[in-house]
């Protein structure tokens, strides 16, 4: 497992197929390929496909969609010996409501007209598991947090993707076995919100193929395994305003910091359908793993929803610690961004940074600090994300084709309960959340 191998060759030859990508409803990659003499026609005209198969795109009975591609966005992908190209999706001639990557486009133009360019940082964590004919898991090392060497079965294949990552655009930073048994997390450098969402995509696409090589399969899913920590995927976010770093203030925090962290909190529940999107995110989101289950925010404080690290100069951020790789990355940016831009534009202000142990504190005295609870199902959640008009509003034209998914997603689970006469609020992963959501 440890021998290193094929890492990042370059092409010895021109591609000869095109690969035009998006992602569903689910942030899963689907695309087709094309002769790569057919690259002019996908960037001035788009390729035409059938939308009705797409999880949360058209029905059948108006179908016809058109990839439109996205220049900027070609990469060439070494080991499979083809170019790749992400698109937005066009309708009837005018962009798709439900397109993610257009979804994500909208919000930023409304930061744009603020004046704001964002700029987000992702950790997206994942396991590295062999599976033997069942959903009986078998772990191939017994490392934990930042062990290394002989603990840490999977350096070498770390290092693989981390040798391929620069040829799709990414630059990684730190690579760290993290605290769950055949857990891992590789960090690579923020970028533009835009850029950002490709690149997680692009990332688990590198994880898992790369995972593969190996016999291994990678899996993004927020709680694969009961009683072992989640995946999580924080998201380090700034704002930047002509040329400078817009969260940085005279002595800490700057006000539209303040403010952006109050418009999430404002909006945290509804948010969450949104950035914790299946069933099993909320076997997650429990007591006792990091996972932050409490809306508040601190200086430093893990427990906390949202965290300030610390900073010099122009590094202001904060870390939005909910979300988890289950997010289909561009409706999530898209919904935080516009939450954090509704606290900015009412001045709304948060409440004071909560620097004790969330976990250790009693219900009281939460409630004293006005520190909420983040919604404990799906089911709640689209509750709370159909009574906010600015996260809805975020989605656009894909709010309803989401809502309508995901319901149909969380009466799936309940009837499998229900079948097996299972607790609505049991914490064990389901053979139902394994089925679904172990590949997604």
């Amino acid at each position: 497992m440890n021998e290193v191998k094929n890492i990042a060759p370059e092409f010895k030859s021109k591609p000869r197929f095109l690969q035009l990508l998006f992602v569903d409803i689910n942030g899963s990659l689907k695309g087709m390929e094309v002769p790569i003499e057919r690259y002019e026609d996908a960037v001035k005209d788009g390729i035409a496909f059938d939308g009705s198969s797409i999880p949360g795109f058209q029905g059948i009975e108006d179908s016809d969609l058109i990839l439109v591609a996205d220049p900027d966005t070609y990469a060439e992908i070494p080991w499979e010996g083809v170019a790749r190209v992400y698109g937005y999706i066009h309708k009837d001639g005018k962009p798709y409501g439900a397109d993610p990557r257009g979804v994500l486009r909208k919000a930023l133009e409304e930061l744009e007209k603020e004046g704001f360019k964002a700029y987000v940082g992702p950790e997206p964590e994942f396991y590295l598991l062999k599976k033997n004919g069942t959903w009986e898991l078998k772990l191939p090392d017994a490392g934990g947090y930042f062990d290394v060497v002989n603990l840490d079965g999977a350096s070498a294949i770390k290092r693989e993707i981390a040798g391929y990552m620069p040829h799709l655009g990414l630059q990684p930073e730190v690579l760290h076995h993290e605290v769950g048994k055949a857990q891992h997390e590789i960090d690579f450098h923020y970028d533009e919100a835009l850029k950002t969402a490709d690149n997680i995509v692009s990332f688990k696409h590198v994880v898992r193929a790369v995972a593969s090589f190996h016999g291994l399969h990678a899996t993004f899913m927020p709680k694969p395994i009961y009683g072992f920590p989640g995946n999580g995927m924080h998201l380090h976010i700034s704002l930047w305003k002509d040329g400078e770093n817009a969260f940085v203030g005279e002595d800490g925090l700057s006000e539209t910091a303040l403010h952006f962290i109050a418009g999430i909190l404002e909006h945290a529940r509804g948010l969450t359908a949104v950035t914790n999107p299946t069933v099993n995110s909320y076997k997650r989101l429990v007591p006792g793993y990091e996972a932050p289950v409490y809306i508040g925010w601190g200086y430093r404080n893990r427990s906390a929803l949202i965290r300030v690290p610390a900073f010099k100069g122009s590094g202001a951020r904060i870390e939005y610690r909910c979300p988890d790789p289950s997010a289909n990355p561009y409706y999530a940016l898209a919904a935080v961004l516009m939450a954090g831009l509704d606290g900015i534009r009412r001045k709304l202000e948060p409440p004071e940074p909560v620097e004790g142990n969330l976990y250790e504190m009693d219900e009281k005295e939460r409630e004293e600090l006005g520190v909420g609870t983040l919604p404990v199902s799906l089911g709640e959640a689209l509750m709370e994300l159909k009574k906010d008009r600015v996260v809805s509003g975020a989605l656009g034209g894909a709010f309803k084709n989401f809502v309508a998914y995901k319901e149909a997603e969380w009466k799936a689970y309940t009837a499998y309960l229900e079948s097996r006469e299972l607790p609505l609020e049991t914490k064990k992963v389901t053979e139902w959340e394994l089925e679904r959501y172990f590949y997604l």
